[in-house]
């Protein structure tokens, strides 16, 4: 397990990685701005959270554990998010397409967020979308024959690999720190949790991800994969090892 100082460092040498060439011109096609247009457009708006309720539930969980710390962790984490939500404006821009303000999936997880104050719930959130945006990523990047949306593409997928073991992490702290009842229970909301988000995506975006070389078999089949890299990993006893 690293510690909040670890990722204080991570992310502060991350934002200065510079792995887009904005100096390149958009090489994409009419047919597949048509294709992609719509969840680039609706991924574009859910990147842009300013990340105030996911804040708040850090300054409470951090006061919790005493590791104040954990806050600039979160603050950094959302910063780089924010770095991918204008990464994707700015393609938009260039492409002249706009910026969409409101979208149904977008507008449903912001409601469900308002109302959460838990770390847990919060962290449980972010990996699942997190996994799910590794798929969204590369779909995206393999949609396309366009060299500098697969480079703002490329950038995100790094960042991604690292916020999901940020993220797995802080969850296997807050699981083993249950009592054994509250995490037989919570093994089992985990999965479904984990599956029905994933599924909810697929929905959303299907068109993408078809485009980016998928069929609903095998998004979910590499979103199985992904579930036994985090949750799954996080509810076996042998990562008791590990902490």
């Amino acid at each position: 397990m690293h510690t909040s100082n670890y990722w204080i460092g991570h992310f502060r040498e991350n934002a200065n990685q510079k792995r887009v060439n904005w100096k390149a011109k958009p090489g994409i096609t009419d047919h597949e701005i048509a294709v992609i247009l719509p969840s680039l457009q609706a991924w574009q708006l859910g990147e842009t959270s300013e990340g105030k309720h996911l804040i708040a539930a850090s300054e409470k969980y951090a006061q919790k554990i005493q590791d104040p710390k954990y806050v600039d962790t979160i603050k950094l984490f959302i910063k780089e998010e924010q770095k991918h939500g204008n990464n994707l404006g700015r393609y938009l821009d260039v492409i002249g397409k706009p910026r969409i303000k409101q979208n149904w999936g977008d507008t449903l997880f912001r409601k469900v967020r308002y109302f959460n104050t838990s770390m847990e719930i919060w962290t449980l959130a972010v990996i699942v979308v997190e996994s799910t945006a590794q798929l969204f990523y590369q779909a995206l990047k393999d949609a396309t024959d366009c060299g500098l949306l697969k480079e703002i593409c490329t950038d995100i997928l790094i960042d991604e690999a690292y916020h999901i073991t940020f993220q797995t992490e802080r969850l296997a702290i807050i699981f083993y720190g249950k009592n054994q009842f509250s995490k037989s229970w919570r093994r089992i909301v985990y999965k479904y949790f984990f599956y029905g988000v994933s599924w909810l995506v697929w929905f959303a975006h299907k068109q993408l991800f078809k485009a980016g070389g998928n069929t609903y078999q095998s998004y979910m089949m590499k979103m199985g994969h992904k579930y036994t890299k985090t949750l799954k990993a996080i509810t076996n006893p042998l990562i008791m090892q590990l902490i």
